[in-house]
């Protein structure tokens, strides 16, 4: 599994790096970014989808996931 964030929908709300801060951030601006390359481990799965579920604008996006 993978993740992204459209930035052209994120409007920095932080929802992702709040409940998962393993796999997102926050850029200069509070706007949400990816760590790394984007790759979820196993073990995070469940926060990736938790934080894609909580997002007000639909910003995330997990290609292969479902």
């Amino acid at each position: 599994m993978r993740v992204r964030i459209d930035p052209e929908r994120c409007q920095g709300h932080g929802r992702c790096y709040d409940l998962a801060p393993e796999l997102f951030g926050d850029d200069d601006e509070g706007y949400g970014q990816v760590l790394g390359d984007g790759a979820v481990p196993p073990a995070l799965a469940g926060k990736a989808r938790l934080a894609a579920s909580n997002c007000p604008e639909r910003a995330i996006d997990l290609p292969g996931d479902g």
